[in-house]
């Protein structure tokens, strides 16, 4: 007997269901090949290997573009479509299935500091990489385009993410970067173009969401013994040079009381930046990590010193009052010591809270996965502060083996290394159908 229309419809109608639940299903067993991002870490740390057993790829360095090179074929390898856009920023595209979807983006960067290890920035690209490959083997399609973005020099000023959200400047690019060259000579050298960056700059809005894998770079996950950190949020970043001038004279014929010591006055506002920040509750760091006295003779009393001061946390408003409490510490130091303080600043990166929508996907991804968890802020600036400034963001840490970072030592295990990369997949999937 010949079904009649309703029948039909409601066959066809338990059909799709059906086929829905079985693609549901078939990508909650979807998994990477940890041993394959394990390889491709390990192929990379041969860019740059230095005798310490790290990697010294400083961007635009011969070793910075061999390893760009060798991501570019890893990203052809996982099927993407691969170009390098103005800013000298490496991305492969993938469509999606639905029309008029923003992009999801994943991604992170490959430069590294002189002498440092092979995990920061790495574990997060070649994550990201992974993800790509195994969608593309599984046969598993986004509704959203997907891009991964390997971000050019992070570690020297979020360069390349900030060319995509529109804050790098003309005046930054004849900055001189550790690889000897400028910003613009080091775009040119890694196949951009600074003459054209106005094409990379994206519009808020212009993104579905940006995740972003990272080692911890600290030892909370490591002591507690937790899987997967849930970053709430990355820390704004104030850094100031400070200018102290006194007076140089013979250290041998000028007594103690007539002198104007700036190292003297330079040691007692270290001292000032460590009594203030740790004068209120919180997570706030200071930092003074630079410091050259003038002239520099052992026989001169110090005339002038330049050093740098450092102010982090996720409240710009704190940020704000810790520096101004420094500032008076500053006057009554220089009206004391007879100096003169002149505070210079030198760069700005505002606090950028997480979304929370993404945070709640990568716990349930995570938990999923059998994972624990903790909610935790970065202490350190990443490429997914600029793309908070585009659209929605979540970053993922794993555990940092005694929190040792920057540093032929930084060391994370394979196995946390894969499961990061799980939970980057899952929460990708689970934001590609929200």
């Amino acid at each position: 007997m010949k079904p009649t229309r309703r029948e039909f419809n409601y066959a066809l109608l338990l059909s799709l269901c059906s086929l829905s639940l079985r693609d549901a299903n078939a990508q909650t067993q979807l998994r990477v090949n940890g041993d394959r991002i394990m390889g491709h870490i390990n192929a990379l740390a041969e860019f740059g290997k230095n005798p310490q057993g790290g990697v010294s790829r400083v961007a635009y360095s011969d070793a910075d573009k061999q390893g760009r090179e060798y991501v570019l074929g890893l990203l052809r390898d996982a099927k993407l479509d691969v170009s390098i856009d103005a800013a000298g920023n490496l991305i492969g595209k993938r469509p999606g299935s639905a029309s008029g979807l923003k992009p999801l983006l994943i991604g992170s960067h490959v430069d590294t500091v002189p002498e440092g290890g092979n995990y920061d920035g790495v574990v997060g690209s070649m994550g990201a990489i992974e993800v790509a490959q195994t969608l593309a083997e599984k046969n598993v399609s986004l509704r959203h385009p997907l891009e991964v973005v390997i971000f050019q020099n992070e570690e020297g000023g979020l360069i390349g993410s900030r060319a995509m959200d529109g804050e790098l400047t003309e005046r930054e690019l004849d900055l001189v970067s550790r690889s000897g060259k400028t910003i613009r000579e080091g775009i040119k050298f890694i196949g951009g173009e600074p003459a054209k960056l106005a094409d990379v700059r994206r519009k808020k809005g212009d993104i579905a969401a940006y995740l972003e894998l990272h080692i911890e770079q600290g030892a909370i996950l490591d002591t507690e013994k937790i899987k997967i950190g849930v970053v709430e949020g990355i820390v704004g970043i104030n850094w100031w040079d400070v200018t102290i001038e006194g007076f140089a004279n013979h250290a041998g014929t000028t007594a103690m009381n007539n002198r104007q010591d700036a190292l003297l006055a330079a040691a007692k506002f270290i001292e000032a930046v460590n009594r203030v920040v740790t004068s209120v509750p919180g997570r706030q760091v200071g930092t003074v990590g630079r410091i050259n006295a003038l002239p520099g003779a052992p026989n001169v009393i110090p005339g002038k010193v330049v050093l740098s001061l450092e102010l982090r946390d996720l409240d710009a408003a704190k940020i704000n009052s810790l520096y101004e409490k420094i500032r008076t510490e500053a006057q009554q130091i220089a009206t004391a010591s007879r100096t003169k303080f002149d505070f210079k600043e030198i760069n700005v990166n505002i606090p950028a809270p997480t979304d929370t929508r993404i945070r709640s996907l990568i716990s349930e991804a995570a938990r999923e996965l059998g994972l624990s968890t903790k909610l935790m802020p970065s202490g350190a600036g990443h490429d997914a502060q600029d793309m908070a400034q585009l659209g929605p963001v979540g970053m993922i840490f794993v555990p940092s083996v005694g929190g040792i970072s920057h540093s032929p030592r930084e060391f994370s295990h394979p196995e946390d290394i894969a499961n990061g990369a799980n939970v980057l997949l899952h929460t990708l999937l689970k934001l590609d159908r929200t």
